[in-house]
């Protein structure tokens, strides 16, 4: 079994989901005592955040390159990035190793493509769904169809995300927002709804939606503990 080297803490509410996930899978598969070989570490949000506020992505990147760096030291053999939004710095990590990283989108647009699906509505912070970095990657790599919501409820989803779920306080009001949120993508013409945010999940479910639901961290998560039991090159490939 190869090692995961993840980074974690961005936020830790979600990290948690991680470690129980892949090794649910791991047990799933190998059955009896089984648990994943994982290497965590977890940073500190609050100087994170601070570059991000700050539009300071190159920091941001430093300080996970150096993580990363960490990691492989330690002896990991990938890196998961347990986010979607820091994925923004994907490149300044893949720079700084030798080990290949996992990318959040690709696995999610693997899953995508599997169920056919063409048309997704993308929901997570301000930066997902508004730069480049993730939606150019769905579109020009995957050929996907990417819809967003409008700019009040992009504002809407930021805060939901960082003055509510990073913090653990889930609201039945924000859920009910949510709710709203993927029935006028539904509306606009998306097929499924891709929760890429890895804290969305602690709202919503499958029940609140119209549309599928796809769960970036589960399926993130699900990829990492394929990738380390060596499913299959197609994995692999992934991590490039």
């Amino acid at each position: 079994m190869r090692i995961i080297g993840l980074i974690g803490g961005m936020s830790w509410e979600s990290t948690i989901p991680y470690y129980r996930l892949i090794n649910e899978f791991i047990k799933q598969e190998l059955g009896g005592l089984h648990s994943a070989r994982l290497i965590l570490y977890s940073v500190d949000f609050h100087d994170i955040e601070r570059c991000m506020d700050a539009d300071d992505w190159q920091a941001a990147g430093e300080a996970l390159a150096g993580v990363a760096r960490s990691l492989q030291s330690a002896g990991a053999q990938a890196v998961v990035l347990c986010t979607n939004t820091l994925h923004k710095v994907a490149a300044a990590i893949e720079a700084a190793v030798d080990i290949p990283l996992l990318h959040i989108a690709d696995a999610t647009a693997r899953e995508l493509v599997r169920a056919g699906i063409g048309t997704i509505g993308l929901l997570g912070t301000r930066v997902t769904m508004e730069h480049e970095f993730y939606r150019e990657r769905l579109s020009a790599r995957h050929g996907l169809r990417v819809l967003i919501p409008e700019r009040a409820e992009r504002e809407l989803l930021q805060r939901i995300i960082f003055e509510e779920l990073c913090l653990g306080r889930v609201m039945p009001a924000s859920r009910t927002d949510m709710q709203r949120i993927m029935t006028t993508l539904a509306a606009q013409g998306a097929e499924a709804i891709v929760l890429g945010c890895t804290e969305l999940t602690m709202l919503v479910g499958p029940e609140d939606s119209t549309l599928p639901l796809f769960d970036t961290t589960s399926i993130h998560a699900r990829c990492a503990a394929q990738w380390a039991l060596g499913s299959g090159t197609e994995l692999d490939q992934l991590c490039k």
